[in-house]
């Protein structure tokens, strides 16, 4: 079974749902691993870049999917309005960096770049912007919408990306959210309304939220440059941890439970998320907490030796999920590393896993 198999299971199983997406700063378009859910997949794009909101417009072939043109954050008046920001000390860290330098020996091939090029080098800022008049409050536009359910939130807008997560305190039960990926910082200082890490990893945990991904970025200084990533100037292979991806979600099988009752498809949705963030461990443990609430939508036993699949992606004929567990039971070898030198065959499959992890 392929790593994605889980998730195709259930997204053939929900009968009543779509699953309901929300990117915030969705330039180069939305994140390929949730078309599994298509045709029942709702997407709600918002970007500051209103000539690529136009772009995926033009090529967006889900009828039920939007995107908006337009700056997010909170509504005119609040008192955290445009405080928010980590750029005073993001200021003093970039000129250091050597993706800094690489962007100051394109600035004349960026100047004549295509508006493709320019999203894919992440120079959204120099594309054509939507107006600076009004921001968009994003809960209010999901009203607007008639956008009642939300089953996934992301942000990431290179800015003031706590601001606009901000404008959801209080209301992820209002929209039944059970998933968030955000972007974070991990520059800053201990002010309490900078978008750094601790401040977002705070309010999400308020929220009743739980950290299930941590993704760190390291960004080299132009005094010794580290080998890129990706074939765009941004992290390098050492380098300080900058920024990174984190990732948060309701945990309906903790002892205390997550505060909210979820009905099977939601815990459904919420179990193929583990599933495509990497995290199968979590979705087995949610499969086997309310099997009985899954049985109507999906086989369980096909479910569970799927995951058991992506937990074996190095095995051409991966076991059973029953035949796993036997064999973590056993304390077989195959749970552990070979004593010595890191194998070849390890650092590549190491390097694949870490290729197949979301990118903006």
């Amino acid at each position: 079974m392929a790593v994605s198999s889980f998730a195709e299971l259930v997204a053939k199983g929900l009968k009543t749902q779509p699953f309901a997406l929300v990117d915030v700063g969705c330039s180069g378009g939305i994140d390929p691993r949730w078309r599994v859910f298509e045709p029942g997949l709702k997407v709600l794009g918002i970007d500051a870049s209103d000539a690529e909101c136009r772009r995926l417009t033009q090529l967006e072939r889900n009828p039920s999917a939007e995107y908006v043109a337009g700056f997010a954050g909170l509504p005119e008046g609040h008192p955290h309005r445009h405080k928010t920001a980590v750029g005073p000390i993001g200021d003093l860290i970039r000129p250091r960096l050597s993706y800094t330098r690489t962007r100051e020996i394109r600035q004349t091939w960026l100047a004549n770049a295509s508006h493709e090029e320019r999203i894919r080098q992440n120079e959204w800022q120099t594309t054509e912007l939507a107006s600076t008049a009004k921001s968009i409050v994003v809960p209010e536009l999901l009203i607007e919408r008639g956008w009642n359910s939300v089953d996934y939130l992301k942000i990431d807008i290179d800015s003031d990306d706590l601001e606009v997560l901000m404008s959801f305190d209080g209301r992820f039960g209002e929209f039944g959210l059970i998933a968030v990926q955000l972007e974070v910082m991990f520059v800053g200082s201990d002010a309490a309304l900078q978008h750094t890490f601790h401040n977002t990893d705070r309010f999400m945990r308020r929220q009743g939220f739980e950290l299930f991904d941590l993704e760190v970025r390291r960004y080299s200084t132009r005094a010794l440059p580290g080998r890129y990533i990706w074939p765009t100037p941004a992290e390098t292979e050492f380098g300080r941890p900058f920024m990174g991806e984190a990732y948060y979600a309701l945990d309906p099988t903790a002892a205390n439970g997550c505060g909210r009752t979820l009905d099977a498809e939601k815990l459904a949705k919420l179990a193929a998320i583990f599933s495509l963030w990497n995290v199968p461990d979590a979705a087995a443990e949610l499969m086997l907490a309310k099997r009985a609430i899954f049985e109507p939508l999906f086989d369980v036993g096909r479910a569970l030796d799927a995951l058991a699949a992506q937990a074996q992606p190095d095995r051409l004929q991966p076991r059973s999920y029953a035949a796993y567990l036997a064999e973590f039971e056993k304390d077989s070898p195959s749970f552990y590393r070979r004593e010595g030198a890191v194998r070849l065959g390890e650092r590549l499959s190491a390097a694949w896993q870490a290729f197949k992890r979301p990118r903006r």
